[in-house]
């Protein structure tokens, strides 16, 4: 019996010299043509699909190319004249990884590192272009350019939030945070703008779910406000902030032609930031489309989006015409889906006529200025 088993083993076991070694052979690495658009396409194609202008690209990547230098030239590395273009690409179109990584000819897990790395490089520029301004003679240029918009005095910045819509549930036990009133996942972002459009402050770590007024309580530049720091400087929102020394607000209702021009001056003075909003997401098209990546990848993008709004309108590039890229909803409807109004902001407050500590400059800026507007106009 014991030499039945061995007999059986050594069949199993031994080498059969008729049978065929099968090696894995695996596909050869492809590397596909890399498009080489800056030097070949003309400058209204290259600004219409980069969203900025050649100078333009070339003075960012003087900025921040030696964060995207590879330590050597080897397996055919990336440049970073290629790797800003991709994530400039990216920006523009909203599309899958995979789709941009086709259009720039890189896979889709080498697309989805070039845009972070791209992004955070920007990023990092924060501090040199979005700059709330801090010193006297900045708050006097930037009050004197709100002024001459609409005729409000003292105005330093227009704030406001907007969604940015986000395709990925964040997961976790907070997702639903993320979910707004208009049941998608977003985050809700907060920024202040001057007259020529360019943000000077923005909040972007906040869920959809968020009110404006919560984050604009909680953050820095409030507390910079309350403490004074800014003057008598003024900031103008809607009617879901809270009125108060520094922050004017419309009126509910207008009883005399003083409070009929102090509302016309301030609708059209915040609109300042409806109008920045519009710009940043017409030259980015990502932000109006959505992100299509992890939650702790979005910030860098929202910041990095956001310095090149900045520097493309001190450039004094106009905002590029649209992409030859299928919408899911006319220019107007997109945008209008990331304008989500604040529960209350046109509920009447019984409170709003009766002067407080809160609206009572509201109420010395009426009386003093916008009474004199009032007399002459009617001279």
């Amino acid at each position: 019996m014991h030499r039945a088993r061995e007999r059986v083993m050594n069949i199993a076991f031994e080498d059969n010299e008729d049978e065929f070694i099968i090696f894995a052979i695996h596909r050869p690495r492809w590397i596909p043509e890399r498009a080489e658009d800056f030097d070949t396409m003309d400058d209204t194609n290259f600004v219409t699909r980069y969203r900025l202008s050649k100078p333009t690209v070339l003075s960012m990547l003087e900025k921040i190319e030696d964060a995207l230098e590879f330590e050597t030239d080897r397996n055919n590395c990336i440049s970073p004249i290629n790797q800003l273009l991709c994530t400039l690409r990216h920006y523009a179109t909203g599309c899958f990884q995979t789709t941009g990584g086709d259009l720039c000819g890189f896979s889709s897990s080498t697309m989805n590192r070039i845009v972070h790395k791209v992004s955070c490089a920007i990023a990092l520029l924060r501090s040199q272009y979005i700059h709330f301004p801090d010193n006297p003679e900045e708050i006097r240029l930037t009050q004197l350019e709100f002024y001459r918009r609409a005729k409000f005095p003292r105005v330093v910045g227009a704030i406001d939030c907007t969604h940015i819509k986000l395709w990925q549930s964040p997961g976790g036990d907070t997702a639903e945070r993320f979910r707004n009133r208009k049941w998608y996942y977003s985050l809700n972002v907060q920024a202040i703008c001057n007259a020529n459009l360019e943000v000077m402050d923005v909040v972007s770590r906040y869920d959809g779910s968020t009110h404006d007024s919560r984050i604009f309580r909680e953050s820095k530049r409030r507390a910079l406000f309350e403490q004074g720091v800014y003057g008598d400087a003024l900031l103008v929102g809607d009617s879901g902030y809270a009125c108060t020394s520094y922050m004017m607000t419309p009126l509910h209702e207008c009883h005399t032609p003083a409070e009929q021009l102090y509302n016309e001056s301030q609708i059209r003075t915040r609109n300042s930031i409806e109008r920045f909003f519009g710009v940043w997401k017409r030259r980015i098209p990502i932000m109006a489309l959505g992100l299509r990546v992890k939650l702790k990848r979005v910030f860098p993008i929202i910041t990095a989006t956001l310095v090149l709004n900045n520097i493309a309108r001190r450039a004094g590039e106009e905002v590029p015409r649209g992409l030859e890229i299928i919408l899911p909803a006319p220019w107007e409807e997109i945008l209008a889906q990331d304008d989500i109004p604040n529960e209350y902001m046109d509920i009447p407050n019984p409170t709003q006529r009766r002067l407080t500590h809160q609206n009572r400059e509201r109420q010395v800026l009426i009386d003093s200025h916008f009474e004199r507007l009032a007399a002459q106009d009617q001279q």
